[in-house]
């Protein structure tokens, strides 16, 4: 197969990032709605949609972009020499352009005021402690499937960030693009911007077998 063109790998990023988003918040604010304050049940139905989102996500898009949804995978791929700077640097605007929009998306759909400011605190030595111990693990899955099973990295990864959502303080769901977004959604799923910068060095992309970085 010939490597998309950077437009469509781009548009791919966007759109993804934007959809992984949606997913986030809009599946937060169901939750938190149905759950009659009962913030277990909300948990869980945010868990379940982001896991099963993000493997037909990956599954979707991978075989495009490579799935990354995430500057710091796309930064990696950098480090590697699999990316070139300019690319890296499209990549990762596209990639916060999307999960902006995402964000805006679901305020939309929920009929929330679009332009909000998160007050909701997740900080503290604790959250640190599990953003730590979900990117061990996350990278873990990733570099694991890719080398080991490829095929099976959407439904590894996704189950990885279901579980993680439950055995971390944190709910171990972050990277650059997806904290920023999160930080204008005043939501069950929104993060405080003075917490952003604890959560923000986790990444949930794919590490694609397939993807051609040029």
């Amino acid at each position: 197969m010939r490597p998309f063109s950077l437009s469509r790998r781009l548009a791919a990023e966007a759109l993804g990032t934007a959809l992984l988003l949606a997913i986030i918040i809009g599946s937060g604010l169901m939750g938190e709605r149905l759950a009659g304050g009962n913030v277990a049940i909300a948990l869980l139905g945010n868990t379940l949609a982001t896991g099963a989102g993000l493997i037909v996500l990956i599954t979707l898009f991978g075989p495009i972009s490579g799935a990354h949804f995430n500057p710091a995978v796309t930064l990696v791929f950098a480090a590697q020499g699999q990316i070139a700077a300019p690319v890296t640097l499209a990549y990762i605007v596209a990639q916060l352009i999307g999960a902006i929009l995402g964000v805006w998306i679901a305020h939309l759909m929920f009929g929330e005021a679009v332009l909000q400011v998160s007050t909701n605190l997740r900080d503290g030595a604790s959250q640190a402690l599990s953003e730590g111990v979900a990117t061990f693990g996350l990278i873990a899955a990733i570099v694991g499937s890719v080398r080991f099973r490829p095929d099976a990295t959407p439904v590894i990864v996704g189950l990885y960030i279901t579980s993680a959502y439950w055995f971390t303080a944190s709910t171990s769901f972050a990277n650059p693009a997806v904290t920023v977004a999160r930080t204008l959604s005043n939501t069950f799923a929104g993060i405080a911007p003075s917490s952003a910068p604890v959560r923000g060095d986790n990444y949930d992309g794919r590490l694609s077998g397939n993807y051609d970085g040029r």
